[in-house]
Order: C-alpha cells, then sequence, then structure tokens
C-alpha cells in the first residue's frame, strides 16, 4: 500500500530566471524474504527518504521572494536518504511542476515512492546506479515514474550512504539526474457505454540515438485476469519501414506520429462495452530503460426510467402501477416511490414501497430493474404518484411522475337512462 505524504515546498531565489526546488518526502522501498510468514512469502521495507528536485522551471508569474531555497543538513548523516535530481542539459523537463509547487497550499495529497532499479548487463557503467521514483498526486489524477540515473560526486569526499553503499557529494546528498520518464495526466477516467475514450499516458527521454526503438504497450487487467490491448513498435526517427502495430482489442489504436514527436503513447479506444471496463497498464521501453503507468478506466449508463401507465383513473380496488429503470450500468441503482397528495406542497415517500424484481442483465453487460407498487383505494384522486431513481451515473436523481384521475360516469348507464327517457317520450305521444 502506498504511503500518504504532504509535500513540503522550497524555492531558489531568483538565479538564472524563475527556478525552485520542490522536496518531497518518500520511501525507499526494498523487497526481502520474511522468514517467520506464512509460506516465507516476500515482503518489502520502507525506510523514509527525500526527493529534491533541483532547479526546476517555473512559471514567471510566481513570487520567488516568498519561498526559501533547500538547504541540505549542517552535519552530512551518511543515514539519511536524500536524492538531488539536477536539471541538467540533456535531461527531459519534469511535467506538472507548478501543481507539485502548490501541492501543499492546496491540500493536496502526494504519495512519492523510489527503489533501486536495474539496467540490463550490455548497459551497466561502472560507478552509475539507478533509480525508479514512482509520484503521484491523488485529487489531480496525476502520476509520473522517474528513473533517475547517478551523477558523479563532485570534489573529494569519503562518505558513503549506509544503506546503499554509494558515494555522497560533501552535502550528504546523492546527485542523480533524470533520463527517462513515464507520465500520466489523468490515471482515472469515466466514460459511457458505446461512447469513445482516450487513455492518456506520455514519456520523455534524454537525447537518444535516432535510431533508437520505442516500444508501446497497453494492457488490460480486470477482476483478477489480464490480456493484450495493442503493442507498437517503432524508431524515434520514424521511419515508416520499421513500424509496427499489433492490434488485440478492436478499434484500439496509437498514434505512431505522436509517440515519435511528442512521446505521446495515449491509446483511443472505440464503442466502449462492459469487458472494457477496468485497469489499463501503458508500458514504454526505451533502450535499457521501461516504466509505466496504471490509467482506470470506469464505464457508465445513465438508467431509463418510465412508468407501466401514463394515466391511472382511481377505482375501489387496488392496482398495480410498475416504473421501469433500463439499461443502466453499473449494477447499483436504487428506486423509491413518493406520494404529493392535493393538500400537500411537498411530496413524501410512501410508507409501501412496493415489490422490486430481480435484476435483468442484457447482451450489451448493462441492467434493468422493476418496482411494482399496489396503489390502495385510500389515495385519494389529485394526488401524484412519483418513482424516484437514484444512480451513480445521474447527476442527480431522476423522476417520473402521473396524477391519480377521478373516474368518468360510466357510459353503460347513460346508455340505459337514454333509452329509458326514450321510451318514456314515446309512451306519452302513443297515449
Amino acid at each position: 500500500m502506498l504511503t500518504r505524504v504532504i509535500l513540503f515546498i522550497f524555492s531558489l531565489k531568483c538565479v538564472c530566471g524563475n527556478v525552485a526546488d520542490v522536496v518531497l518526502a518518500c520511501s525507499l522501498v526494498e523487497e526481502g524474504v520474511e522468514l517467520g510468514g506464512l509460506h516465507g512469502g516476500p515482503s518489502f521495507t520502507r525506510t523514509p527518504a527525500t526527493l529534491v528536485l533541483k532547479d526546476v522551471a517555473v512559471a514567471a508569474e510566481e513570487s520567488l521572494e516568498l519561498l526559501t531555497p533547500f538547504v541540505p543538513p549542517s552535519v552530512p548523516d551518511p543515514d539519511a536518504i536524500i536524492l538531488e535530481v539536477k536539471a541538467t542539459a540533456s535531461s527531459p523537463q519534469i511535467p506538472n511542476v507548478d501543481m507539485l509547487l502548490h501541492a501543499d497550499c492546496n491540500d493536496l495529497e502526494v504519495t512519492c515512492e523510489m527503489s533501486q532499479y536495474s539496467v540490463g548487463e550490455a548497459h551497466k557503467r561502472s560507478g552509475v546506479a539507478h533509480f525508479m521514483v514512482s509520484v503521484s498526486v491523488e485529487a489531480s489524477r496525476f502520476s509520473m515514474v522517474l528513473i533517475l540515473q547517478t551523477l558523479a560526486v563532485e570534489g573529494p569526499s569519503t562518505l558513503v550512504q549506509s544503506r546503499l553503499g554509494l558515494p555522497l557529494g560533501l552535502s550528504g546528498t546523492l546527485s542523480t539526474e533524470v533520463v527517462f520518464l513515464v507520465f500520466s495526466q489523468r490515471n482515472s477516467e469515466s466514460a459511457q457505454l458505446k461512447s469513445d475514450a482516450v487513455l492518456h499516458c506520455g514519456f520523455r527521454r534524454q537525447e537518444a540515438p535516432p535510431a533508437q526503438d520505442v516500444g508501446v504497450e497497453w494492457r488490460l487487467q480486470h477482476k483478477g485476469r489480464g490480456w493484450k490491448v495493442l503493442q507498437t513498435q517503432t524508431r524515434l526517427d520514424g521511419t515508416e519501414q520499421n513500424a509496427a502495430v499489433h492490434e488485440e482489442r478492436r478499434g484500439s489504436s496509437v498514434n505512431l506520429t505522436q509517440v515519435v514527436a511528442e512521446g505521446d503513447a495515449s491509446v483511443f479506444l472505440s464503442n466502449l462495452k462492459v469487458r472494457d471496463e477496468g485497469s489499463y497498464i501503458c508500458s514504454v521501453r526505451l533502450g535499457p530503460f521501461h516504466a509505466q503507468q496504471i490509467i482506470r478506466l470506469h464505464l457508465f449508463q445513465p438508467p431509463q426510467v418510465l412508468l407501466s401507465q401514463e394515466k391511472l383513473v382511481w377505482k375501489e380496488e387496488p392496482q398495480t402501477l410498475s416504473c421501469h429503470s433500463a439499461k443502466y450500468y453499473p449494477l447499483d441503482v436504487q428506486m423509491e416511490w413518493l406520494l404529493l397528495p392535493p393538500s400537500d406542497t411537498e411530496p413524501t415517500v410512501s410508507k409501501d414501497q412496493g415489490s422490486l424484481s430481480s435484476h435483468r442483465q442484457h447482451a450489451d453487460g448493462s441492467y434493468s430493474l422493476a418496482s411494482h407498487l399496489a396503489v390502495p383505494s385510500t389515495v385519494a384522486p389529485g394526488t401524484q404518484i412519483i418513482c424516484r431513481v437514484s444512480h451513480r451515473a445521474l447527476e442527480a436523481p431522476l423522476s417520473v411522475s402521473l396524477l391519480v384521475e377521478k373516474p368518468q360516469a360510466s357510459s353503460y348507464w347513460w346508455i340505459v337512462g337514454f333509452l329509458i327517457i326514450t321510451v318514456l317520450f314515446f309512451y306519452q305521444v302513443m297515449k
């Protein structure tokens, strides 16, 4: 489970333009083996750590005078884990820095976790280590994964981080730079059944050889099952003969031009069905680096509500009135009956809420439900009977109603009366 943290914010005073330091309280996550645990399964340890995004560019209107720069500990502590992320000339720009800068003031909860990252043997270099850092801002639905690479220690220093075994600078921090990142501006989306959706996933990188391949894969996981949606492979130089797209889900696509030119690996999904709901995993692989984002897709469809009758005429015996809530998704729906007598101004909930039918699921995965109310003769003419339906796909409850009408005199007795009067008239005439 991710640990909720509050963001601490600092900023550099004006040095070479508008830049700031953003400091995040993080956790270093390491995997181990729980000797005494159930079946000896894996366990994870979390050690407090600090992530410092140094000299990140901020908007020109930011008031830097109100902020202070990050100040490392006056006495370096080899037990402290402080990763400084420096903005080098070749580093990709970190997205949504302004959001992180103001997260504390806006009461946004930020989650930050880091772990050591291993590249393939062919890409390992002596004295260079890598870290993967996951950052998410809950309320804003923004999340990103950074791949960091350590930088050479400047100046003479004999300090070594006690847990990581890596050399530290004179200030007791571990200097790194961003070499690759994958992010999503919206890691949770909602869409209506049978509509289309775009799930956002982007990536940024250090300067890379144009001939380098970039691979994008989208997978869907839901209720313990997983399957591939789409996979692409292309070169950063946009050479078409090397591009490949394997579409597993019909109606899914990724724009390869945007992948190369903008680092946009978003997937387009058409004609959404219930089986398309779940957690989508966007994986981007570039050279030795690989990172992913999880975007959750929630589907909905508001109910269609109607009554079984257009009008109801008062009778001495009870009558059945049905309210149908049809073609909604997801399953949960609430139906209730209300009565508004002619003498009242506000409806009240009926004591008798009738009976509910069983849920019916349609071929498209949507549901229907009916509520049946026995309307007694005690419900006076002029009373409004209301069926109110609540569902998460509705911004407000949906109501349908009808008015109990007064009974009209039977046409049979009008005819009988007319015949009697006619017979009496002719009888008087014939006398």
